[in-house]
């Protein structure tokens, strides 16, 4: 019973503190930044480079 009270508790405060459309902008803006784009390319495409240079083993 706890979990559900707790879990209705946090969804009003959620509604109340109008975290609906304030944290979703907040992540994009954060996310949508070009460095971060960049570095997140570099990750996904890092495994599929070859390697070049230095100790092959």
């Amino acid at each position: 019973m706890k979990p559900i009270i707790l879990g209705a508790t946090l969804a009003v405060l959620w509604l109340l503190l109008d975290l609906p459309t304030a944290l979703p902008s907040g992540v994009l803006e954060f996310a949508c930044q070009p460095v971060t784009i960049a570095f997140a390319a570099g990750l996904a495409v890092r495994p599929h480079l070859p390697r070049v240079g230095g100790c092959a083993r």
